[in-house]
């Protein structure tokens, strides 16, 4: 698990094509402190260190993930965002992030409004129910708050701190980007689901001896 809180941007400096999947190898300075076997999201998607070095690492994306993330056609030179997990024993800022990309998103606008900057990205109709103003976003896995929705499209506000600290300066109109919904709005819209579907979203309750439960 994650927190949008983006620790380091590393550079993607080799793609090579593996059996349907990808194999990345990406440049930080983070590499010192990974552990083979180590989790690690890279631009919001959880991903795997299958080789380590001195400067970097190698991951590896499935097929099922090159199909859903801007892994699937991403080209070596591109900054990533990097985020290691959250540790139990540290405070947690931003907003619950998995590492588990809903969608891509295309950049529509980055406008700058003084010292920030508004991005608006168009999205896919199968993420609509998920978004609300006010609500959480991460976007190529930095933790953002939705400032406004459209029909197919929202925008967020991006402070200096997190303009200077992550690779959304490097986005373009037409840019593809990863999306990842809140999780709490996920699981909300399918206990709704589940109702309305006559499915209740509770266990059922075993009651016995008078409503004493199931202790003997």
């Amino acid at each position: 698990m994650f927190s949008g809180l983006i620790e380091q941007v590393g550079k993607l400096d080799a793609v090579e094509m593996m059996g349907g999947g990808v194999r990345l190898r990406i440049a930080t300075v983070l590499a010192a402190d990974l552990s083979l076997g180590d989790s690690i999201a890279v631009n919001g998607t959880c991903l795997t260190v299958a080789v380590l070095d001195r400067d970097g690492f190698w991951a590896e994306v499935s097929p099922e993930t090159a199909r859903v993330t801007t892994f699937g056609r991403v080209e070596s030179g591109r900054f990533v965002n990097l985020e290691r997990p959250l540790r139990v024993d540290a405070r947690v800022g931003g907003h619950f992030v998995l590492g588990h990309v809903d969608d891509m998103g295309y950049v529509d606008t980055m406008i700058q409004e003084k010292e920030f900057y508004r991005l608006t990205v168009r999205y896919p109709k199968d993420v609509a129910v998920y978004l609300v103003q006010k609500g959480s976003i991460a976007v190529d896995g930095v933790g953002l708050t939705v400032a406004a929705v459209e029909d197919d499209k929202f925008s967020v506000q991006i402070v200096p701190y997190t303009w200077k600290h992550t690779n959304l300066w490097t986005l373009r109109a037409g840019d593809q980007v990863n999306l990842e919904c809140d999780i709490i709005g996920k699981y909300a819209v399918r206990a709704l689901e589940a109702m309305d579907a006559g499915v209740s979203p509770l266990p059922p309750t075993r009651v016995r001896n008078g409503g004493q439960g199931d202790g003997d």
